[in-house]
């Protein structure tokens, strides 16, 4: 991509990072976001339309996404990107308002993996959903709200050579204000869900139910020679998500004869925990779709199995670049750099569900894409962790390519990337949906 592609990209990667500080956020911006480019919601308890165009459906913090081309029968393969919108953080506990020696905190929970260090002496927001007692759904988010404060050094003397230990129930609560009396200012409910309901425009003695998560609140950011690199929170994996927004923007507003296969983006919750959920990858949500996608075209149980084999899925998710202060963790022939290109992930024991079949795809698709990638595959001393292509290889049938852009400081509340192979990765998977 050009430069000034290249420039275009990045800012519009950072507005969605922006617009999705929770797996809700990052749905409904999604689904927004095709709906106002022509795409039809849809609502999951009701009939769907069979005829060609652009879908959406979210389902919670989950949302998919597909083109049904002219001439689309019951045989018409599918290629699905396959994504997730969450990321590591703290969610907040239910009571979550303590007032420990004059300071209002926050009980939150582990969520996932994060870096826990990394979340230290940021200024974070608190956003999610609010259910209230008639079922109906709030968004709300806080902008700056809420710090977790080191301890000084004057306090722990030998922090920089015995290493920083964080108990994750004592050391982890953020502090969100002061005083008892500033508790009571806020009413006789929680003080915390007070404050939320409030920005929800709701009481707070009708909040039912709650996810609500931590997000860092720094902007986005390029930096360094060239402005090459750029920082954020949740680039794991909102980097996948926005590539395959984009490309599927790209591909419902293609001249392109495209009846030879179905785009589909599939963006899941709860992958850092495994993806067992409604709307995660382990889930039935994908195969719930593809199911009545299938049935609106005149599929029967035959014809979709036959559909599902001739059709493919990338499941894109974070990466590793080399870290050169830790060069050791890497595996010694196989080194990802920034700006390098994506990565084509590889794993021995099906980590990763890339093949050799999945590898030459790839490598077709970014030579179309005018790209470069790289292979990534972990020391073989550490292990690594998993993603949704498995997952998604067993429980369709489908066969599966994990790819994903390579991170430094993955996990960490601010991550960072190469804004080349960020730009790149949207790229391949756009020649994914063009059908190359």
């Amino acid at each position: 991509m050009s430069d000034t592609r290249t420039s275009e990209y990045i800012d519009g990667l950072a507005r969605f990072i922006q617009a999705g500080p929770s797996s809700y956020h990052a749905a409904r911006e999604t689904a927004d976001r095709l709906v106002a480019a022509g795409a039809v919601e849809l609502d999951e308890s009701a009939a769907w339309p069979t005829a060609p165009g652009s879908y959406v459906v979210v389902r919670d913090g989950a949302v998919i996404a597909w083109i049904v081309p002219e001439g689309a029968g019951p045989l018409t393969p599918f290629r699905i990107l396959g994504a997730h919108t969450d990321s590591p953080g703290f969610k907040l506990k239910p009571h979550p308002t303590t007032v420990v020696n004059g300071w209002l905190q926050a009980g939150v929970e582990v969520y996932g993996g994060p870096l826990l260090n990394s979340w230290l002496d940021r200024e974070l927001e608190l956003a999610g959903r609010l259910v209230t007692t008639d079922g109906t759904v709030h968004l709300v988010r806080t902008g700056p709200f809420l710090r977790i404060p080191q301890l000084a050094i004057h306090l722990d003397r030998g922090v920089n050579n015995d290493g920083l230990k964080l108990d994750k129930q004592r050391h982890t609560q953020p502090v969100w204000g002061v005083g008892l009396d500033a508790a009571a200012q806020l009413g006789t409910q929680d003080a915390l869900l007070e404050h939320l309901a409030g920005l929800a425009g709701v009481a707070a003695s009708d909040i039912a139910g709650y996810d609500i998560m931590t997000a860092d609140t720094a902007t986005p950011a390029r930096f360094g020679l060239d402005d090459s690199l750029f920082a954020a929170g949740r680039m794991d994996n909102l980097t996948s998500v926005f590539a395959g927004l984009t490309a599927l923007l790209a591909a419902a507003s293609s001249d392109a004869p495209a009846a030879r296969h179905i785009s589909v983006l599939a963006a899941f919750d709860h992958e850092e925990l495994g993806s067992e959920s409604r709307s995660g990858a382990a889930g039935p949500f994908l195969a719930d779709v593809l199911e009545r996608i299938g049935a609106g075209l005149g599929a029967s149980s035959s014809d979709r199995l036959r559909a599902l084999a001739s059709s493919w899925c990338v499941s894109a998710d974070a990466g590793h670049a080399l870290h050169p202060n830790y060069a050791e963790r890497h595996d010694p022939v196989n080194k990802p750099v920034p700006g390098g290109g994506p990565l084509l992930k590889i794993n021995a024991n099906q980590r990763y569900a890339t093949d050799a079949a999945g590898a030459a795809l790839w490598a077709r698709l970014c030579a179309a894409a005018g790209v470069p990638f790289q292979e990534f595959v972990s020391n073989n001393a550490i292990p690594c962790g998993s993603t949704i292509g498995p997952i998604t290889a067993t429980r369709l049938g489908i066969r599966v390519v994990d790819v994903g852009a390579p991170l430094l400081s993955m996990h960490s509340a601010r991550e960072l990337v190469h804004v080349d192979d960020a730009a790149a990765l949207a790229a391949a998977v756009t020649a994914f949906f063009a059908g190359k």
